[in-house]
């Protein structure tokens, strides 16, 4: 297959492009370096088969592939939330030109939608027919609006077009390459665990998380990707639950740090619960996660602990 990665260099993007590399497919990265990093693929040059563009995903772009997965969106609300604009921008644009080059080349085409388009879920765990509870002008809507509008867009073309799509709804992914300075739980609780400072929890650390490996993330789209007899969305994640102050004790315990846990007010629209049902997945894909956080976290904290000397942890945690 040649397959186009938009957001390639970013955290889950460059781990797909590498795992699809390694199964002998040539591949196209597109990226405009905003959140991803050429330290994430850096690893990859030497291959023959990959190609790296520079470009932003807003505006349109022409080449023969296979199969386009469409991941170029900043996924952080710390980074979303700062261009606003450009994010909504990013999601609307972005799966309008990666369904244009589908609709030309007779493509299938993925959408990595995610889990903020449930907001803040009353229905829990939260299924793949649940509406959500959401709200379309708090300060997060520029990310979770977008992705709900990107998926949208995948289906009208689907109807319309008859374009051949995938979509999966990503719930909350760790692993090393994530950026030091992106404000998620588990980047931000290492990085201050290994540098011995107070580790901020905003609210009680009673609202919780359930966090996949990025391998089974991965493992899960490209399952989803190379069937045919379903569409999605589809949830991706892992159902293990764990409440935010959970987490930051187990990162303590397992960095051997004397962090202390601090407490701050709950950032807007941030969900309390989130938890993904992934019977879907399960019955259609045979997948479910294989790496438990236990045995995750370690690759992280070894990831991080370099980058410790030189990022302090960003001040807001708000997912």
């Amino acid at each position: 297959m040649k397959v186009l990665i938009t957001g390639g260099a970013g955290f889950i993007g460059s781990h797909l492009t590498e795992r699809l590399l390694n199964e002998g497919h040539s591949v196209i990265i597109i990226d405009n370096f905003h959140t991803g990093s050429r330290d994430n693929i850096r690893h990859l040059l030497h291959n023959d088969d990959l190609e790296i563009f520079r470009h932003d995903v807003t505006d349109p772009y022409r080449m023969e592939v296979d199969y386009i997965y469409n991941l170029a969106c900043p996924a952080s609300p710390i980074h979303y939330q700062r261009s606003p604009v450009k994010t909504v921008l990013t999601s609307v644009m972005g799966v309008i030109n990666a369904l244009k080059l589908a609709t030309e080349v007779k493509a299938r085409v993925f959408q990595a939608s995610t889990s903020e388009v449930y907001g803040d879920p009353l229905v829990h765990p939260q299924k793949e027919d649940y509406s959500g509870n959401v709200n379309p002008i708090g300060p997060r809507s520029c990310y979770d609006e977008g992705k709900r509008i990107a998926e949208t867009l995948m289906f009208d073309y689907h109807r319309e077009n008859d374009v051949d799509i995938r979509i999966v709804r990503i719930f909350n992914t760790f692993g090393p390459r994530m950026r030091p300075d992106d404000g998620r739980v588990v980047s931000n609780f290492i990085l201050q665990a290994l540098r011995n400072e107070s580790i901020t929890i905003f609210g009680d650390g009673s609202q919780t998380r359930s966090f996949c490996y990025v391998d089974d993330m991965v493992e899960g789209m490209i399952r989803l990707m190379d069937q045919d007899e379903h569409t999605g969305p589809m949830n991706l994640g892992n159902p293990d639950e764990r409440s935010i102050k959970e987490i930051a004790e187990l990162i303590i315990e397992m960095t051997g740090s004397s962090s202390e846990i601090i407490y701050k007010p709950l950032p807007k629209d941030d969900p309390i619960r989130r938890k993904p049902d992934i019977t879907l997945a399960k019955s259609h894909l045979g997948w479910e996660p294989q790496v438990k956080l236990e045995d995750g976290l370690p690759k992280a904290i070894e990831y991080f602990r370099p980058l410790a000397k030189m990022h302090a942890a960003p001040e807001k945690v708000p997912n």
